[in-house]
């Protein structure tokens, strides 16, 4: 996982994909578009634009994926993300991986929390586990944009 905030250059290096998606993040105004997909480079690097209410952590299923990474940022509102390492010993609840390319378990272990703010992203990897769209305090709208990532385009 990689956790930042679009205002500051990355880190370090990235792979040119995660630079595109990050791009697409700093330069587009997302108060113009309404919630649905965005596709940046086919269907390599996509983005979904969602309108959310953050939930108690309890009623949010942890979840993975496989074929895609996840930057989630959160353009306006507040949210907690619970994230872990997929130790292969959580229980799946749910498994939509050829469909949708998501494994959603009951719970996980080791659950640690972020805290979003408005312009924040985290990179989601195959071996993180999270659990987006928590409450911070109490349940608040927010929008977050999703950026799908192929993980073949890491190269």
């Amino acid at each position: 996982m990689i956790f930042g905030h679009i205002s500051q250059p990355a880190p370090c290096r990235l792979p040119a994909a995660i630079e595109k998606a990050l791009d697409f993040l700093r330069t587009t105004d997302f108060r113009q578009l309404e919630p649905g997909v965005v596709e940046i480079d086919g269907r390599k690097i996509f983005a979904q634009i969602l309108d959310l209410t953050t939930r108690p952590r309890q009623q949010n299923r942890p979840e993975v994926h496989r074929r895609y990474l996840d930057i989630q940022f959160l353009a306006w509102g507040e949210e907690k993300i619970g994230v872990a390492i997929d130790t292969g010993r959580n229980v799946i609840s749910e498994s939509l991986l050829e469909e949708r390319d998501i494994i959603f378990f009951q719970q996980m272990e080791n659950e640690s929390v972020i805290e979003m703010t408005p312009g924040s992203y985290a990179i989601f990897f195959p071996q993180d586990v999270h659990r987006p769209a928590c409450n911070k305090i109490k349940e608040h709208p927010i929008r977050k944009i999703v950026v799908k990532v192929a993980i073949s385009e890491l190269n």
